[in-house]
C-alpha cells in the first residue's frame, strides 16, 4: 500500500457546517474564486467565514455574495472590502446547469467549503441544494442521535 503524504499546500480555510443540516445537498461543484492579493494573504492567516453566504447567477456570471474575509493588517495601501461580491469561475456548461437548477427547479447554491487545493489555488465547493423543512431537520437529528447511541452500545457490549 502506498504511503500517502500530507500535502503542505492543501488547507481548509472555512467550512459551512450548517449547510448540511439546513439543506438537502443533491450535488456539489468545485469553483475557482477571483480574489485580490490582500484577500489571499488574509485567507492564509485565517478569519474567513462563509456561513451566511450564498451563490447566485447574475447576467451570465456566478457570484459569491455575503462571504467575509477579514482585513489583512499588513496591507496598508491596497486593502480589500470585507463583504464584497466575489466572482466564481466555472465553465459555460456548468454555469448553464446552475442557472437551470436555480431558476427552473427552485434549488439554492450553498457554499460548503473554502480551501486551497494541492496547487495552492483558492477554491470553493458549491452545493446545489434544496431547503429542508423543520420535520426533515428533526428526522436528520433523530438519525444522527440513533447512530451515536448504536455506536455506544456496540462499543460497550463488543
Amino acid at each position: 500500500m502506498a504511503k500517502q503524504k500530507t500535502d503542505p499546500n492543501y488547507k481548509v480555510v472555512a467550512e459551512n457546517r450548517r449547510a448540511r443540516f439546513d439543506y438537502a445537498i443533491e450535488s456539489d461543484l468545485e469553483c475557482g474564486i477571483m480574489l485580490e492579493g490582500s484577500e489571499v494573504k488574509s485567507m492564509r492567516v485565517g478569519g474567513t467565514n462563509i456561513a451566511e453566504s450564498y451563490a447566485t447567477v447574475d447576467d451570465g456570471e456566478l457570484w459569491l455574495v455575503n462571504s467575509y474575509i477579514a482585513p489583512y493588517e499588513q496591507a496598508k495601501m491596497f486593502k480589500h472590502e470585507e463583504r464584497r461580491r466575489r466572482k466564481l469561475l466555472v465553465s459555460r456548461k456548468e454555469l448553464s446547469d446552475l442557472w437551470n437548477a436555480t431558476q427552473r427547479k427552485g434549488m439554492t447554491l450553498v457554499p460548503l467549503v473554502l480551501y486551497f487545493n494541492h496547487r495552492g489555488r483558492a477554491k470553493i465547493k458549491i452545493g446545489i441544494a434544496k431547503g429542508k423543512k423543520n420535520h426533515d431537520k428533526r428526522e436528520t437529528q433523530a438519525k444522527r442521535d440513533w447512530s451515536r447511541q448504536k455506536q455506544r452500545l456496540l462499543k460497550d457490549h463488543g
